[in-house]
């Protein structure tokens, strides 16, 4: 669910079917450069994207030959994510819900996927919570958000300063994803170009981690 507005406003439904009832996509149809250089490694199977929009990520991955669900709170944006699914010749599944009160399966998912995923700090860590639970032995969650340096950045995107407990440190995912090992975990600057609401140098957060196998 990603933003990139300055004015402040709380993530609701309305907000996001505005942005994805715009011509185009949003953010752009190609996946996120962090799952890109990442995809090889993600073990085959059940993916889950969280905040998904209009879909680039999920049917990046569908392409892959993963069986992929999404999950956003804007009817409008996974209408257009069926759509591009569509054009791609994949097949992906949709989910209107709204992250605070979903609760995902236990020891389920081989890969979990939140790009852009902001939020109130306190649904966030809950559903890290639930993500460290939902993934199998050996599973993968990847992510990637702007930090608390973003609103001062050149770059487009992210909540705004007002909403600055939605912004992501690697000190507190650390905490929220305990039970993980991190592969890959960074804050770093880097231009992005994701449509024309994520454009410029920007200050991210990435993640990538794995659940310990058992045994």
């Amino acid at each position: 669910m990603q933003d990139e507005d300055s004015r402040p406003r709380m993530a609701n439904a309305e907000f996001w079917n505005a942005r994805f009832g715009e011509a185009g996509f949003a953010y752009g149809d190609k996946p996120s450069d962090l799952l890109a250089e990442y995809a090889a490694m993600l073990p085959q199977g059940r993916v889950l994207c969280l905040a998904e929009g209009e879909g680039r990520n999920a049917v990046f991955l569908a392409r892959l030959g993963h069986s992929v669900h999404a999950v956003d709170l804007s009817p409008v944006g996974l209408e257009k994510a069926q759509q591009l699914a569509a054009r791609e010749g994949v097949r992906i599944s949709t989910e209107v819900a709204d992250l605070s009160e979903r609760a995902f399966e236990t020891d389920h998912w081989d890969v979990i996927v939140s790009i852009w995923a902001h939020m109130p700090s306190t649904m966030r860590r809950a559903l890290h919570a639930q993500v460290v639970r939902a993934l199998r032995p050996g599973g993968i969650f990847l992510l990637e958000a702007y930090t608390p340096r973003q609103p001062d950045m050149p770059g487009v995107g992210g909540p705004s300063r007002e909403q600055e407990d939605w912004l992501m440190t690697l000190a507190a995912l650390r905490e929220e994803l305990a039970g993980l090992e991190l592969l890959h975990a960074v804050e770093r600057e880097r231009v992005v170009e994701e449509g024309p609401y994520h454009h410029g140098l920007s200050s991210v957060v990435q993640i990538v981690a794995r659940r310990p196998a058992v045994g």
